[in-house]
């Protein structure tokens, strides 16, 4: 007859070997972190999607660890005693064993447990940990560095209040974890609107920017740089007017009271436009346009999205630049000095210029500046030289990300008409109006004033300028 194997009391076993006591420790730990971790969703204090992972993906691995370990450290445990390496204990003394090391165990966690969770939820929260701890967002972060919001949390624009948000970002978050991990991320990363996972401007611009608001008329003053020899500056001086609410300008009339506009997209990236329509409950009117050349039955299989502030200002914390103007940047700032014989030109070509990766690319192109000066104007300052390089090596990385398929006007910005057709999509003369009359067409108008007035274009010395007092 097989002998029956001695029982021995499960308390002893899970108390008697370190591995059962580390399922234990990872038990309680995962226990102690959860509670911490979910009140600061349920007081919505938490809004990183990576938050959620944390909850139900990160704390569940280790208590289930923690579970698995436990029968295996009995299961040590059984083979110590059945090889005379351990005695048994009384059931007090187990009982005291068990109760003094969960006692230390949920006061560690208490203590030290709490703190590393909440600064772990807290630094979640951060643009640093949005940014840098996932390499597929670097240009992004990199361009929020030195943007009007660099001092707005990326959850605050990213992640839509209420439980819906929330989930939205969870749901995200999950999706985009899968991607890093496994490597199946687009290169480039589409943008939040070309990937239609854009969140609502209402609930994230508009918590802060309120289109009532008027904002009445800016003056602009735009600085480039020839490139001649001299670097010789001029100006651009615009009246912009902005307006808004019941005032007209741009704003009021694309989001005033009562105003709606609707328009299909030809593209993901939205930069065909060929139908729009507009409507204003106030006053009753309703107009139509389609692009020459384009028909109603094209028109209807096509995305149709609602206007909003992100349709133009589409790159608002993330605009990464163009090489003619990141230098004229530069060259106003004083990066690139001015007095450097064709400093802007020579800096374009060597932006412009192609490079297998970023380190060639950051070898290269300082030393191309260089080389230029040193054969062609050997008189120039060594400073000078030295610092411009550096500026123009500066330029380049932030804004082209070889390793990601980033380059330059990869991220087109709809602000304006200068960079890529932006107000032009529609405003090109071209959108007649569907209810036209037979012989009269009325287009979608190009007319420059309606938006801004031309104070002076690219002159050296406006004098619109010198009558403001403004150098």
């Amino acid at each position: 007859m097989t002998p029956v194997p001695p029982r021995y009391p499960a308390l002893f076993l899970l108390t008697s070997h370190w591995v059962g006591l580390l399922g234990v420790a990872l038990v309680t730990t995962a226990g102690c972190s959860w509670l911490f971790v979910l009140p600061l969703h349920m007081r919505g204090s938490a809004s990183n999607p990576y938050i959620g992972l944390l909850i139900f993906f990160g704390i569940p691995v280790v208590f289930f660890a923690g579970l698995a370990l436990m029968p295996l450290g009995m299961f040590f445990a059984r083979r110590r005693v059945a090889a005379g390496l351990a005695a048994l204990s009384d059931r007090r003394t187990l009982m005291r064993r068990l109760a003094v090391f969960l006692a230390v165990m949920t006061t560690v966690n208490v203590v030290i447990g709490s703190q590393i969770t909440y600064r772990a939820v807290e630094h979640m929260d951060t643009n640093q940990f949005c940014g840098q701890s996932c390499h597929v967002m670097k240009p992004e972060f990199t361009a929020h560095q030195t943007g009007p919001h660099q001092k707005v949390a990326c959850v605050d624009c990213h992640i839509t209040p209420g439980a819906t948000g929330w989930m939205r970002a969870k749901i995200a978050g999950t999706r985009q974890l899968k991607d890093v991990v496994f490597n199946s991320y687009p290169r480039p990363i589409p943008s939040a609107m070309e990937s239609n996972r854009l969140s609502p401007s209402v609930e994230t611009c508009e918590q802060c920017h309120a289109r009532e608001r008027n904002s009445g008329s800016k003056l602009l003053i735009l600085t480039e740089f020839n490139a001649d020899a001299a670097n010789t500056p001029t100006k651009t001086v615009l009246m912009m007017h902005v307006g808004g609410a019941n005032s007209g300008g741009i704003h009021g009339a694309h989001l005033g009271p009562g105003v709606e506009i609707r328009y299909a997209a030809a593209d993901a990236k939205r930069q065909v436009i060929p139908w729009v329509e507009y409507r204003n409950s106030r006053t009753g009117e309703a107009k139509t346009w389609l692009a020459g050349g384009t028909s109603a039955a094209a028109i209807a299989p096509m995305a149709h999205f609602e206007m909003q502030c992100v349709d133009c200002h589409n790159r608002p914390a993330h605009s990464l630049e163009l090489p003619e103007e990141a230098v004229d940047h530069a060259l106003t700032a004083g990066g690139i000095s001015a007095a450097l014989p064709f400093a802007k030109k020579t800096a374009v070509e060597i932006l412009k210029a192609s490079y297998p990766n970023e380190d060639a690319a950051l070898k290269g192109i300082p030393a191309a500046f260089s080389s230029f000066y040193r054969q062609n104007y050997p008189g120039a300052g060594a400073d000078e030289i030295a610092r411009g390089a550096q500026a123009v090596s500066g330029i380049y990385q932030d804004n082209v990300f070889p390793d990601l398929k980033v380059t330059w006007g990869t991220y087109v910005n709809n602000l304006g008409h200068t960079s890529a057709p932006g107000c032009f999509r529609c405003h090109d003369d071209g959108h007649t109006a569907v209810s036209a009359k037979a012989g009269v067409k009325t287009t979608l108008t190009q007319d420059c004033s309606v938006c801004h007035n031309v104070l002076a274009v690219q002159e050296t010395s406006p004098q619109i300028l010198k009558g403001l007092g403004v150098q």
